[in-house]
């Protein structure tokens, strides 16, 4: 057995970290899959290059009912540390090889000023890269996967943010995953790339779920389509490291003090959130009122230079007004997904925005990062609200946006104001990189997928 798609590393603290990996067949791929092996696995984590005197979680068992994979959440860890961890794994624990060692830091806390960077990537649409007979990726390194992923790499991040649609169970949509064993599938293919294996191997990471990869385009937690709410949820606590795994009623929002100046919000967009075709008004929710009441009063608590919600779906905009292709299948023509669409959930995101108004956060540097779009903007909200939409990571499923004023946007009268979005369409990434001093800064940097840089803006606290 080995463990072929590597190791992540999720959720670091400033004292705790979790740790996943898979055993797989040393075979490899079969038909267009990677298969599980029974086995048992166990995490040492060291500061030290020879693992003198490890961390050493107990024994885990990997096996088909949790689609072979292992993970345990570790603390008592130092606030500001390198550490390294490597699985040892085997059929049981007198026989056992070693894997490659691995890397992460955890932050160094709400006491410490320290530069922190970080990349936001939304749309790892697999299909579009590899298999699209009109945009399928053509380059000489197609085997590794998405250029972006080096491109990140290469910046040397302190943390990864993944918004959702992190696969594409509804792409191609004949033959979409609708089952586990189908949607385990789409996680193998995606996380198997070599390009991600290289990228976690050094780069912890942060997940939040969409709508492609919980159930199909634009869903909620209505119909009885396949693959239902239940099945989705438990697919993506499952596949990547959000929750610990001894928590029986795990909660996917959550908070990250990171260092003096930063501090992030990471939302759950699918599963508490009214029908998507309910009427607008204050009884229509996105977050849920547990949720929402967390988040204002985790918000009014921090004292945090810098304070960036990063949400799977954009509250500013401007997103299209009608959906399109198969999204229209419920015969309703206008886009009601998220918050910046009328019809959707803007009523909920008014309040909010004027909450934040009411208690000062104009002034406070909070700023939003959203995944869901497959365009690169920065755009103001008449509120004064601003907003970074990171784009699609995959070029091949990228796209041009709706600008403020265009009658097929939910801004036909542009009272949102853009300062960045591109003319031809690209894949990429937002790097965000918060420096301390007398005045500490939030750079915000917008990268192609081959990491050339298209844009940034540098916000100055106040």
């Amino acid at each position: 057995m080995t463990n072929g798609q590597g190791e992540i590393a999720g959720e670091v603290t400033s004292t705790s970290v979790i740790l996943q990996t898979r055993l797989t067949s040393k075979e490899g791929w079969v038909d267009g899959d990677l298969p599980g092996v029974d086995g048992v696995a166990r995490f040492e984590i060291s500061t030290g290059p020879d693992f003198a005197e490890p961390i050493t979680t107990e024994w885990l068992t990997a096996s088909a009912e949790s689609d072979h994979i292992v993970k345990a959440r570790v603390g008592g860890l130092t606030p500001g540390t390198g550490y390294r961890y490597r699985a040892v794994y085997g059929p049981d624990p007198e026989h056992t090889e070693t894997g490659a060692t691995r890397s992460f830091a955890t932050h160094p806390g709400a006491g410490a000023a320290a530069e922190t960077s970080f990349t936001v990537v939304t749309g790892m649409n697999y299909y579009h890269f590899h298999d699209n007979p009109r945009r399928a990726y053509t380059g000489p390194d197609k085997e590794l996967g998405y250029p972006g992923l080096a491109a990140m790499l290469a910046l040397e991040p302190d943390f990864f943010v993944a918004t959702g649609d992190n696969v594409y169970y509804d792409t191609p949509y004949e033959g979409r995953a609708d089952t586990a064993p189908t949607m385990r599938r789409k996680w193998h293919e995606q996380l198997g790339q070599q390009r991600f294996i290289d990228f976690f191997a050094r780069t912890p990471t942060y997940w939040e779920k969409d709508d492609h990869d919980y159930r199909y385009n634009d869903c909620d937690n209505t119909s009885d389509v396949a693959p239902l709410p239940d099945l989705g949820r438990r697919m993506f606590l499952e596949q990547v490291p959000v929750a610990d795994p001894d928590d029986p009623n795990p909660v996917t929002y959550r908070t990250h003090r990171v260092s003096r100046d930063l501090q992030i919000w990471l939302s759950e967009g699918r599963d508490y959130r009214s029908p998507n075709m309910a009427e607008p008004g204050p009884d229509k929710t996105l977050w849920g009122a547990e949720q929402l009441a967390w988040f204002k009063r985790t918000l009014a608590e921090s004292d945090a230079t810098f304070k960036i919600l990063i949400s799977p779906t954009p509250m500013v905009g401007p997103d299209d007004a009608n959906q399109a292709g198969r999204a229209a299948e419920n015969h309703d023509p206008v886009k009601r997904d998220n918050h910046s669409n009328p019809g959707g959930f803007r009523h909920e995101r008014d309040e909010l925005f004027d909450w934040l108004i009411e208690n000062g956060f104009l002034e406070k540097n909070f700023y939003i990062v959203t995944g869901d779009r497959h365009w690169q903007n920065h755009s103001l909200d008449p509120s004064g609200f601003e907003e970074f939409s990171t784009g699609a990571l995959v070029d091949a499923n990228s796209r041009v946006g709706r600008p403020p004023g265009d009658p097929d946007s939910n801004d036909p009268e542009a009272l949102v104001m853009q300062y960045y979005t591109y003319d031809e369409p690209t894949g990429g990434f937002l790097n965000v990189v918060v420096t301390p001093g007398d005045e500490p800064t939030a750079a915000f940097r917008f990268y192609d997928e081959q990491g050339e840089l298209l844009y940034e803006d540098v916000k100055t606290a106040s």
